[in-house]
């Protein structure tokens, strides 16, 4: 994704430069922001999510413009798995040395997610008067979307591990001081390690003259990340392995089961800004 970004940046540059005249904007967009997963182990709910944002554009012609910006947004959710109660299966190595079969039972998992990012949008502008003072504008474009801190807290009224060596074919259950057994009542938090992705952008609505020098705008938008922010070379147990302990586990999250999950982000709601001239 460096390409990406230094690409989308150089442009948004570019336009800063040969822009100096343009139309400026700030405002805030405010709907449903969903981190939306395939991981099949794992349901999640809608939530309010929004952000914030500056940025300017430039006329082309009488109809056409294009503009680039700055966004700071957050996404936020409550994952639970399918089931309330299930099992699932990962590898994982202890202090010794051995391979084993990790089984992790949990009762009403959940987790809650926040994620935040920094957007830099670039977009092609279509407006049309239809009224005095009142224009049509569609805005089309791209995003590149660069998670900063996507947090989890997990709790769940139960924690149990077993191991099962399939070698020996030996199931351990409770050994605690190797990291197996229960506990009740967990709550961890953790980090989803992430990647910087390309989103699809679009705003359909209205500008609303208020004098000579500003506006009032609202519109409809929507946005959808086209790749994976997920980032991550391995599968990971949804609650992690302490070899040590089996309190004391960190929590590494649903989407962490699975190293080629698609987690994208996907946000629709109202936008309402003013332009300055």
């Amino acid at each position: 994704m460096k390409f990406n970004v230094k690409f989308i940046v150089g442009i948004a540059v570019i336009l800063f430069c040969n822009g100096l005249n343009a139309q400026f904007y700030a405002g805030m967009q405010a709907g449903v922001a969903n981190i939306k997963s395939d991981v099949k182990a794992a349901r999640s709910s809608t939530m309010i999510g929004g952000a914030v944002k500056i940025g300017y554009i430039k006329s082309l012609t009488d109809h056409f413009g294009v503009g680039a910006g700055l966004e700071f947004s957050q996404y936020q959710q409550k994952v639970f798995l399918n089931q309330g109660s299930s099992t699932l299966t990962n590898f994982e190595v202890d202090a010794t040395g051995s391979a084993f079969i990790y089984n992790i039972t949990t009762g009403n998992y959940k987790e809650d997610q926040k994620l935040q990012a920094i957007q830099i949008p670039i977009f092609l502008q279509y407006k049309k008067n239809i009224n005095k003072g009142i224009d049509f504008n569609f805005r089309a474009g791209i995003k590149y979307f660069l998670p900063t801190n996507y947090k989890i807290e997990s709790s769940s009224s139960f924690v149990k591990g077993i191991a099962y060596y399939p070698d020996v074919n030996l199931s351990i259950d409770n050994l605690p001081e190797y990291g197996f057994g229960s506990q009740t009542n967990y709550s961890a938090s953790g980090n989803y390690e992430t990647k910087g992705i390309l989103m699809s952008t679009f705003e359909l609505g209205f500008t609303f003259e208020l004098n000579k020098k500003n506006d009032l705008y609202a519109a409809m938008f929507l946005d959808s990340g086209l790749k994976s922010i997920l980032d991550q070379d391995k599968n990971e147990s949804y609650v992690g392995y302490n070899p040590t302990s089996s309190t004391d586990r960190k929590s590494n999250g649903l989407y962490s089961t699975d190293k080629n999950a698609n987690i994208k982000p996907v946000a629709f709601g109202l936008s309402l800004g003013f332009n300055f001239h």
